[in-house]
């Protein structure tokens, strides 16, 4: 734009001074002044061929910076689009992937549900309820001592009153032999805990849920308590955790009572760890029956070790000797031997000569 204004400014002032002078009549001058016109209009034409033509090769360099940087955004906003399709594709595989495994998970919480619900019927009746708890107590018996292992404990065995325990336990002496209960009082607890009851109405399914345990309790004490063929105690066996929590945190009078009857209440944790306790005390009792034995054996051993030294011995003063006449044989034959290396070198005198000494 500039260049533009020049020119135009030069040309203005040019054709001032021509109209100026022509006022004139010198006709030199006029001729001159022609001539100077026409240099001065050529002289503006190759001003104009230049500036266009370097003003023309400005744009091509203008048009090439801009084509240039245009490719290289296009070339970087191609790249984002590819980097943000790839990260979006993996995002959305990943989205799959986890609803995959939330219908997996929902299939599974459906199945859950179902088990839960056939539980919840299995429990509802009294001796589906008792089966759940005999196989409780059978599972817990046959983890700690083993399958059918009768010289610790039995199931479903009968007394000599006829009744049948579901399980009998073969104790280490003072504890003797015990029998072992399954019992389930479900329907007074549900009730006991159902929420939104008043004071009253808790305090009345409390009692009823003590008077529940409580004829359990005596009625293992007095079935499965026979003197001279159990010990004086009993175990009752709670199957659901939540129930042997629920007398122990707020029931302790049940807790009480039990232990004047001599029965002991137990849950699937508390069995476990007793029974092991019981399975430490039989191990050692196994070992303390062989303690004897193997200090027997023990004796026996020395015995025979000091047998053994003594032929060592024995052994050691031959080996001794055989060792002694061994060397006094090999200093006679160094002895020989240089005899009869002096022999053959003729080194001997004859006032040397003297018998070997054997």
């Amino acid at each position: 734009m500039n260049y533009i204004i020049i020119c135009l400014l030069i040309i203005v002032i040019v054709l001032l001074i021509i109209l100026v002078l022509r006022k004139n009549d010198n006709s030199d001058i006029n001729e001159k002044l022609s001539r100077t016109e026409i240099n001065v209009i050529k002289e503006i034409g190759d001003f104009k061929h230049d500036f266009s033509s370097n003003l023309n090769k400005d744009f091509n360099t203008l048009n090439d910076r801009i084509e240039h940087k245009l490719n290289l955004i296009n070339q970087k906003v191609n790249e984002k689009l590819e980097d943000g399709f790839d990260k979006t594709n993996k995002t959305f595989n990943e989205v799959m992937n986890r609803l995959t495994r939330i219908d997996e998970a929902q299939k599974k919480i459906d199945g859950l549900g179902s088990e839960i619900i056939s539980l919840e019927s299995i429990l509802t009746d009294k001796k589906s309820r008792g089966i759940f708890g005999e196989v409780n107590l059978y599972h817990i018996l046959s983890s700690i001592f083993g399958e059918k292992n009768d010289n610790i404990y039995k199931t479903q065995y009968t007394l000599s009153n006829t009744l049948v325990a579901d399980a009998i336990l073969f104790g280490p002496e003072p504890l003797g032999t015990i029998c072992i209960d399954s019992k389930f009082p479900l329907e007074n607890y549900r009730r006991l805990v159902e929420k939104g009851l008043t004071n009253t109405e808790r305090e009345a399914r409390s009692k009823a849920f003590d008077n529940d345990v409580k004829k359990h309790i005596d009625a293992i004490a007095s079935k499965y308590i026979i003197a001279g063929e159990t010990t004086d105690q009993a175990i009752m066996f709670l199957p659901a955790e939540a129930i042997f929590a629920e007398i122990n945190a707020y029931h302790t009078n049940l807790i009480k009572y039990a232990a004047s009857k001599k029965v002991w209440i137990t849950s699937p944790t508390t069995l476990m760890s007793l029974l092991t306790i019981i399975q430490s005390v039989l191990m050692g009792l196994e070992r303390d029956k062989y303690t004897s034995v193997i200090h027997e054996e023990l004796n026996k051993l020395g015995v025979e070790f000091g047998r053994y030294r003594e032929r060592w011995d024995k052994l050691s003063r031959s080996i001794q000797t055989v060792n002694n006449d061994i060397e006094n044989i090999h200093k006679t034959t160094e002895k020989i031997t240089k005899r009869f290396d002096s022999i053959n070198n003729v080194k001997i005198e004859n006032d040397d000569i003297q018998l070997i000494e054997k």
